[in-house]
């Protein structure tokens, strides 16, 4: 196995989901499968998320934004959090998702807004500052 796979794969897992209380997908995979859990890690974490093209933040707003179109909830709480942790704000958050009403619809856009506030505020980040988002 290519070490430096491994090591890419486990540096884009630390840097996206350190203290994330939700249970990381890979965790729900190696109940059922340890064999490919790893290997959807090593390739959506080690070398998806962890390629160079695009900066952190913009994939994670990419994909917050894509999560918000298709109603995943349980995934956009996931990258919401790895959102703030790679340096995303709150606001560019919310400015995403008020993005995708234009695609997803109002319904899609409240959900994911109710989604931010309420990891916002187990990370203890929430009421907003007065227009800040």
């Amino acid at each position: 196995m290519d070490h430096d796979i491994i090591e890419k794969t486990k540096k884009t897992a630390q840097l996206y989901f350190k203290d994330v209380k939700d249970e990381r997908p890979f965790d729900l995979w190696r109940a059922f499968d340890k064999n490919l859990a790893r290997d959807l890690s090593l390739f959506i974490t080690g070398q998806m998320y962890a390629r160079e093209k695009i900066p952190h933040p913009t994939r994670q707003l990419i994909t917050v934004a894509a999560l918000t179109v298709l109603s995943r909830l349980d995934e956009l709480r996931l990258h919401i959090q790895a959102a703030l942790n790679v340096g995303c704000t709150p606001a560019e958050i919310a400015e995403v998702i008020f993005q995708t009403a234009i695609y997803g619809g109002v319904p899609a856009t409240n959900s994911a807004l109710k989604a931010l506030k309420s990891v916002l505020e187990e990370r203890g980040q929430w009421p907003l500052e007065e227009n800040s988002a």
